[in-house]
């Protein structure tokens, strides 16, 4: 499993597929642990002309709504102490 905190910040946007594919993802701001299925956010510019359900792909933390969720398929883990890690490093 991967470890590094920086080089996980790239699966915490444009993600869509990758959280679908994943069992379980977390936040990195409030550390919250959930199922991919429980976000209800999407996040991106999105032209108006555009289908929201294609290009809304970064996720939005259904616990305190910031984009800073990263999903299981990203193979890295997802446990409360490597958001941590990530929490000091980004926020």
């Amino acid at each position: 499993m991967k470890s590094d905190p920086v080089a996980a910040h790239g699966h915490s946007s444009a993600h869509r597929v990758e959280l679908f594919q994943s069992e379980i993802c977390g936040c990195f701001d409030c550390l919250a642990i959930s199922a991919p299925s429980e976000i209800q956010e999407w996040i991106d510019d999105v032209p108006e002309e555009e289908d929201v359900a294609v290009t809304c792909v970064t996720a939005v933390c259904p616990r305190c709504g910031i984009d800073s969720v990263v999903g299981s398929a990203s193979e890295y883990p997802i446990t409360h102490e490597f958001l941590s890690d990530m929490h000091r490093r980004w926020f």
